[in-house]
């Protein structure tokens, strides 16, 4: 018995002892790029969106990219599973995600569109949207409109239209100018003008 004793005992000091020597790196929270892989399903391998109902989060603003699971986190944003997922995350690991995803370039795809929407949404985007979305709505610290799925473009007009999404800044008071300008055309028009924009898409922010 006092043999198993002080086994049991020399068993402990030698597990505690190799914790000690464990590098902390080896037993931290995974790193922002492997927890991207967690999203690749959805929002495509290191944030670039294949699917047409699924936002791109490469080259996104970190402060946007929090924003947003905060939002999902406290129920503030409309959503079908993201909600559930955001919870899943703790604070620095939405952090990692975010910086990871803020340094990857943005791949976008050519997408079916009409040229003369197209040509109406970008007169109407120079007058109301650029002042925040510049660059044609280039990755910036209000979000990705350049390039982004028009279904998913769509799908979230109509949750700031319809009421399910609370406005960010002056954008109610923008929309409302351009539909009041342009009619129920006036969404259809940016929406396809945001997606008639293809090829690799830079950061304009710079995020080292």
């Amino acid at each position: 018995m006092r043999n198993d004793y002080a086994m049991n005992n020399k068993v402990r000091l030698f597990l505690l002892g190799f914790l000690v020597l464990i590098p902390s790196a080896a037993i931290a929270d995974p790193s922002g790029q492997a927890l991207s892989f967690t999203c690749a399903g959805c929002h495509g391998t290191d944030g670039s969106s294949v699917g047409p109902s699924s936002p791109s989060l490469a080259a996104m603003d970190p402060e946007v990219f929090i924003d947003a699971m905060q939002a999902y986190k406290r129920d503030e944003r409309n959503a079908t599973i993201m909600n559930r997922i955001a919870k899943g995350y703790s604070d620095e690991q939405i952090k990692g995600m975010a910086w990871f995803f803020a340094k990857q370039p943005l791949k976008v795809s050519a997408q079916q569109h009409d040229t003369e929407l197209a040509a109406k949404g970008a007169k109407l985007h120079a007058e109301y949207c650029n002042k925040c979305h510049n660059g044609g709505g280039k990755p910036g610290d209000a979000g990705i409109l350049a390039g982004q799925w028009m279904p998913y473009l769509k799908y979230t007009m109509d949750d700031f239209l319809e009421g399910r999404r609370k406005y960010p800044r002056k954008m109610r008071r923008m929309v409302e100018a351009a539909i009041k300008a342009e009619g129920e055309q006036a969404v259809q028009s940016l929406i396809h003008y945001y997606g008639s924009q293809k090829g690799p898409v830079q950061q304009e922010n710079g995020h080292d």
